[in-house]
């Protein structure tokens, strides 16, 4: 019995433990890794992917995925350029503007998904190469370049010590919790994800649910767009590209299942992003060879799923074991 307590316990907290180890051996293998001002850099750099992996957790809670973010990200951050460089727009309001965009790109996915009953992977398929096809339109393939009024946002601090994107990062999470863990719609959400028949006989509107995660999604995405924007002041052709596997891979690795119904924003998606981003800046420190990782990463990923479906197929067995000998 107190064996399948632990196993439960390691199996759930799983993230925890993985962190933990993680840290402690790229430690050991780089001494420069533990210090105050890398921990600072891994945390700035995971900001915009944790602001994306925020919304995609909302998505993967009802058993959905959406592989338009880094589209979303791309076109947003395409229309805030412009609005800015040739049309003059003030910055606030073309970061608004940007963020309206995320949001239309995840009503169409919201739309096609519970009305027109696609599936949300195709769905999302379809609408990155849309998103993506519309910001190329837009530029010609040509960068965009952002003034220094914006990329001097990555320099300033709240509060005197907080970088700006650390904070936005933090104001998010802090949201998306109390959404999830105080308010109806968050209990709603899970009881959607654990067993959508039963959700809807209980009087729950699902397709409702359903459909304001992917814009949750979407207006996410913006934001993490311009967050990155304001690091590194431009974008090409390639922005945006493949962040969206990072931000599924963050949140499965913090726990959220792809199955639907599990998941939490703190600590899960936080621990998991930042875990990603430890690893990066990990194999960097280790002097691993800059083509091996890539690879690396998409063990990761496949890791992060493969535990996943283990974690979620054990502590099934290991309830039912409970209930029958109860």
């Amino acid at each position: 019995m107190e064996t399948n307590r632990l196993v439960k316990f390691v199996l759930k907290n799983s993230t925890a433990v993985l962190f933990v180890l993680i840290f402690i051996m790229f430690g050991l293998i780089a001494p420069r890794f533990f210090t105050a001002k890398n921990f600072q850099n891994i945390m700035s750099n995971a900001s915009y992917i944790g602001i994306i992996a925020v919304g995609m957790t909302f998505v993967l809670l009802t058993g959905g995925i959406d592989l338009s973010v880094g589209s979303t990200m791309y076109l947003s951050a395409v229309v805030c350029g412009k609005l800015i460089n040739e049309a003059g727009l003030p910055v606030f309001p073309a970061v608004m503007v940007s963020l309206l965009v995320g949001l239309m790109v995840g009503a169409v996915n919201a739309f096609a998904i519970t009305r027109l009953r696609l599936v949300p992977f195709i769905t999302t398929l379809i609408t990155q190469t849309i998103a993506r096809g519309f910001g190329l339109f837009i530029t010609r393939s040509v960068a965009v370049n952002y003034p220094d009024s914006v990329t001097l946002m990555s320099t300033s601090k709240v509060l005197g010590f907080i970088p700006l994107q650390i904070f936005i990062f933090l104001m998010v999470v802090l949201l998306a919790s109390i959404v999830l863990n105080r308010t109806r719609y968050g209990r709603q959400l899970y009881a959607v994800g654990n067993d959508l028949e039963s959700a809807k006989k209980a009087g729950i509107k699902s397709d409702r649910l359903i459909a304001s995660t992917y814009m949750i999604s979407g207006l996410l995405a913006a934001l993490g767009g311009f967050v990155t924007i304001t690091q590194i002041g431009r974008v090409n052709a390639g922005f945006g590209s493949g962040d969206e596997f990072d931000a599924i891979a963050a949140a499965v690795l913090g726990g959220a299942s792809l199955f639907g119904g599990i998941g939490t924003v703190f600590p899960g998606t936080v621990l998991g992003t930042v875990m990603i981003e430890m690893i990066q800046a990990g194999l960097v420190f280790a002097n691993i060879d800059i083509y091996i990782q890539p690879i690396i990463m998409a063990a990761i990923i496949f890791s992060a799923v493969f535990i996943d479906s283990v974690r979620t197929t054990q502590i099934k067995k290991l309830e039912r074991r409970n209930i029958l000998k109860v």
